[in-house]
């Protein structure tokens, strides 16, 4: 085994490319690790902990961009290397021959397009701060992509933006929608009479288009990232948002989407969404169902769209644990159930943080205990979800939402002796996604129910879709490879862990089902 990494000085690429390139070049034969980085001192630490440092890249700066390589041997390492540079001048050669004007500064950008009012930032961490806050100070709304950015930062760009009365979303704020344009990671969904406040990019993009199934659109949807509702940053974005929503003749109902807040935001919050005047729906993972003050409080993504639809059309809405338990009979009277599934554990591999930490909410009070993370092919152990978003499982691999091979591979080292009964998946669609997820998921699901049924055992494979028809991959076509090779696909993220529950638990069918009947 070796390891060979180069620098490409001053040469940025935003993170959606760089994985997209290390995907590609660790397809390559002999290759078990490529990597491609910006410079940062975060990820000089994630390149020595993946085993992938050398002497090479030791001076590189967040301004350059590190490529490496761990394979059998050293020629294909070089060639694997010569092929990421290969693959990243052609794609600036690219943009540079099919771009009309390709501005170099925030300056030369709007001399071009002088009635902008809303810029994307996606450079390093170390320079989002510099750059968010020249565009502030010129009197626009930021979109930040980068992450890395340290809180003391966002708190002083937030801060910024409040006092201009200006929008900053993120750091590290993966989808927007303003005005049913979308920005970062987004589907195709229709312009509605939603507005959305989101702490969770994944999280707005399945209220979206769950909201979209239903018949609804967006007015708006504001990502402000993950650490908004933290006591240092204080909720400036959210707040701010919620009264621009308010305030939005094209917006009739709010949906806020929340990561567990500090406890005096929290209060805040409260207050903030009893005084908006129209129909408030608060999504905050594991609350309990309920009207407070006149606005409704639910504990999930599903939840929060279907009521939403319910309270603009004036019609009741009681939370179901499925939305057709006629179907949920029969998919179980059809399928393996119980001792049938190998040792009946659960195992979530999931793309999706925020729809992971959801299955594993929806969970847990159907089958107990449920492990956060660690090894996926462990056969010990109970249930499991594992989020392969997360660094830990994407160091030398790109974003499983961008390649599903960083998925698949953990998928084909699946056997029955893992002692898994059923898989439970997520598969996010939208612009900034794989073009075609499904397919080689479904070929690796094949694959593994072939290796259980040669051991004589059954492996359940349940899913759920986050995605619209008129998405780039078509939600349909996803679908259905899906189950050709056998899944399982439920309406949304909830209803297919409860499903995974009912199959290795099927005397919860009963008092689960009974409750809908």
């Amino acid at each position: 085994m070796t390891v060979r990494a180069t620098v490409l000085r001053s040469f940025y690429q935003d993170s959606v490319v760089l994985m997209r390139v290390a995907g590609q070049v660790n397809k390559r034969p002999g290759v078990h690790k490529a990597a491609a980085f910006m410079g940062t001192a975060s990820n000089h630490a994630l390149l020595a902990q993946a085993a992938l440092a050398t002497t090479e890249i030791e001076t590189a700066t967040a301004e350059d961009l590190i490529l490496a390589v761990e394979a059998d041997r050293e020629e294909i390492a070089e060639a694997a290397l010569a092929e990421a540079r290969e693959l990243l001048l052609e794609r600036r050669k690219t943009v540079d021959e099919t771009s009309e004007h390709r501005p170099h500064t925030l300056e030369s950008a709007l001399r071009h397009q002088p009635n902008a009012n809303l810029v994307t930032i996606s450079v390093p961490g170390a320079f989002a701060k510099f750059e968010a806050m020249r565009a502030l100070r010129r009197d626009l709304h930021v979109f930040i992509f980068s992450d890395n950015v340290s809180l003391e930062d966002e708190v002083e760009l937030k801060r910024e933006a409040a006092r201009r009365n200006l929008l900053c979303m993120g750091p590290d704020c993966g989808t927007a929608y303003i005005g049913g344009t979308g920005l970062g990671f987004f589907n195709a969904v229709p312009k509605g009479r939603v507005g959305c406040v989101a702490a969770s990019g994944t999280g707005l993009q399945a209220v979206a288009s769950r909201l979209a199934m239903l018949g609804e659109g967006l007015s708006h949807g504001i990502g402000v990232g993950s650490r908004d509702l933290s006591a240092e940053v204080g909720g400036d974005m959210t707040f701010r948002v919620i009264d621009a929503l308010a305030a939005d003749s094209a917006t009739e109902a709010i949906v806020v989407i929340s990561k567990p807040p500090d406890p005096e935001v929290a209060v805040r919050l409260e207050q903030a969404v009893s005084e908006v005047g129209k129909p408030v729906v608060v999504c905050s993972f594991g609350e309990t169902i309920g009207t407070r003050d006149g606005v409704l409080w639910v504990g999930g993504l599903d939840e929060a769209a279907e009521a939403t639809a319910a309270l603009l059309r004036g019609v009741p809405w009681t939370p179901q644990p499925f939305g057709d338990p006629d179907a949920v009979r029969r998919r179980l009277m059809a399928g393996a159930a119980g001792d049938r599934l190998g040792d009946g554990r659960i195992l979530g591999l999931y793309t999706g943080g925020t729809l992971a930490q959801e299955a594993v909410l929806a969970l847990r009070p159907l089958i107990g205990p449920v492990e956060i993370g660690g090894d996926p092919a462990d056969p010990e152990g109970g249930h499991r979800i594992v989020d392969l978003g997360d660094d830990a499982y994407t160091l030398g691999r790109p974003h499983p939402m961008i390649d599903p091979e960083t998925r698949t591979a953990v998928v084909d080292g699946l056997t029955p002796s893992t002692k898994v009964g059923v898989l439970l998946l997520d598969l996010v669609l939208g612009r900034g996604a794989a073009e075609d997820p499904a397919a080689p998921l479904a070929e690796s699901i094949s694959a593994l129910r072939q290796r259980y049924a040669a051991a004589g055992k059954d492996l359940a494979v349940v899913a759920s879709v986050v995605g619209t028809e008129s998405d780039p991959q078509s939600l349909p076509d996803q679908i259905a490879r899906l189950t050709a090779a056998g899944v399982q696909v439920l309406p949304t993220n909830a209803e297919a862990a409860r499903f995974a529950a009912l199959l290795v638990k099927p005397n919860l069918a009963d008092r689960i089902l009974e409750v809908q009947a």
